[in-house]
């Protein structure tokens, strides 16, 4: 599956990229899915970092998180849906690669910026997804997705009739 950085996928949907970061940044946890040893899924409390212009996962060392992406990268973040069920800013998801970082002079400028405990991993994401679901006018979802080497496609789906309509 082709991935992407943050940088690419920016320059390739500004506005969007801009609406998943700040939804990202309204809460500080957010959910982590990670594949287990077995295949199994295994969900976690984690932090997104926006720094140096991409986001950051951090963890502490050998958590069974990262354990599990230095095993098999792949996860998916979903983004905190706040204190209710208004989710008025959309539910986000980015999903991809997670990549350790190893280059120490990224390690210093984001230890010099955060300051986390020491020792920890840091990641950096690769993507292969970003999505957003929102509400429109109250009756209607509107589903955006973002791929790599494919433009953002925006869905809508009615209560209605039920069936999901591309919007061109």
């Amino acid at each position: 599956m082709t991935s992407s950085s943050w940088e690419d996928f920016r320059s390739a949907e500004p506005a969007f990229a801009d609406t998943i970061r700040t939804r990202f940044q309204q809460y500080k946890h957010h959910v982590l899915a990670t594949l287990r040893k077995d295949g199994s899924p295994r969900v976690t409390g984690l932090e997104v970092d926006f720094r140096l212009g991409e986001p950051f996962l951090g963890m502490m060392p050998n958590s069974r998180k990262a354990l599990d992406l230095l095993r098999d990268p792949r996860f998916a973040v979903q983004a905190n849906p706040g204190p209710d069920a208004e989710m008025a800013d959309g539910d986000v998801r980015i999903s991809g690669r997670a990549v350790e970082v190893t280059d120490p002079a990224v390690l210093a400028r984001f230890i010099e910026e955060v300051k986390p405990p020491e020792p920890f991993h840091l990641f950096r994401v690769e993507l292969t997804e970003v999505v957003r679901t929102g509400l429109e006018g109250g009756d209607t979802m509107v589903i955006q997705a973002w791929r790599p080497g494919h433009p953002l496609r925006t869905f809508r789906r009615g209560n209605d009739d039920g069936s999901l309509s591309e919007v061109f």
